[in-house]
Parts: C-alpha cells; structure tokens; sequence
C-alpha cells in the first residue's frame, strides 16, 4: 500500500519551487506585478486561513497534527472548519500554491498545484481515511458522508 512519506508542508514547499523553475522555463501570461499580486493575495489569505484553522481545530481537540501518523489522533475533529472540508490544511495548502502561480502569471506552473493535490489525495488522504475509518467507525463514516473530502 502506497503512503506518503513527505510532510505535506514539506512537499508544498517543493511544489512552490517546482512552481517558480517552471514559470522561469515556460511562457507567461503578461500581466503587471499590481495585477498579479491584487488576483494572487486573497486566494492566498483564503488558503493561509484554511491552513490555520485547521490546525487550531487540531490543537483546540487536543489531537495530533502529524499527517504522517494519522493512527496516533485521539479525536475525530468535526467541528469548525472540518464542517465544510475534511481538508482544511490540505485545501489551503492548494490555495497558497494556485495563488503563487498566479502571482507569476505561469499557466504551465499549474502543472505543479495539480501535482500537489493529486499526490495529497492519493498518498496522504486515503492513508488517512482508512485511518480514522478504523480508529473512529461509524462516527467517521456519518462524518465523511456529510462532509466533502476537498470542497
């Protein structure tokens, strides 16, 4: 069975590097820095939100916040944020990448957003599912069929 082995912030940080090596590479859109920055800022401010409220739910539930032992959470957080997405850190993690595309006006660098988010879904979120599937039972299947896995 596949699993991630990465931190997810972690491999973010590589995907914005990809992101920005591709932008330098690829054609660009052409569009002036006010521009870019006034489209990029609040998807990133929407993904830099998601981000910290997700983890404050982790905290405030006293679980953890290690997504590469989701066998070690304590509680299945459901409340909050995890009322709209059960990715909250992921999705805004996403953002943060979409956003950094855009500011450098790269089309091709999109390439490395839906990189992020198809190995986060296979990798990291199923691991994940099987997880509290198992750790949290039909509280967990009530919780997931309710609640969207992204959006």
């Amino acid at each position: 069975m596949l699993q991630n082995r990465v931190p997810p912030p972690v491999l973010a940080a590589a995907c914005a590097a990809a992101i920005w090596g591709i932008s330098k590479i690829a054609p660009g859109v052409e569009l002036s820095l006010p521009w870019r920055a006034a489209l990029a800022s609040p998807i990133a401010l929407i993904g830099i939100y998601l981000t910290t409220a997700g983890f404050r739910s982790f905290r405030n539930a006293k679980t953890t916040i290690n997504p590469l032992k989701p066998e070690t959470a304590s509680s299945l957080v459901s409340s909050g944020i995890y009322r709209v997405t059960r990715n909250p850190m992921y999705l805004g993690l996403a953002l943060i990448l979409l956003a950094w595309a855009i500011y450098l006006a790269s089309p091709w660098a999109l390439i490395g957003v839906a990189g992020f988010v198809v190995y986060i879904d296979l990798l990291q979120i199923r691991r994940e599912e099987r997880v509290l599937a198992t750790l949290f039972g039909p509280d967990y299947e009530r919780y997931k069929a309710s609640v969207r896995r992204w959006l």
